[in-house]
């Protein structure tokens, strides 16, 4: 898995993380990956539904420790 641009949203809570990969995404080409790292739990369900309402797919998810990961692929 090739990823494009990495943002670290640790210590943010809703809706910072999600804000900033929309903003992240808006600049990958289509296809591109971008991977969030974040420290809210509740990030698991707003990627989520991020995900479904954009468009973007929600490739992977996992939980590292006290950390939360994204991989998002843009439409």
């Amino acid at each position: 898995m090739e990823i494009s641009k990495e943002i670290d949203t640790r210590g943010l809570n809703c809706p910072l993380p999600i804000l900033r990969a929309k903003k992240a995404l808006a600049e990958l080409a289509s296809g591109q990956l971008l991977k969030v790292v974040a420290t809210d739990p509740g990030s698991l369900r707003d990627f989520q539904a991020f995900a479904r309402q954009t468009g973007n797919e929600l490739v992977e998810q996992q939980t590292v420790g006290e950390e939360f990961v994204h991989v998002l692929r843009r439409r």
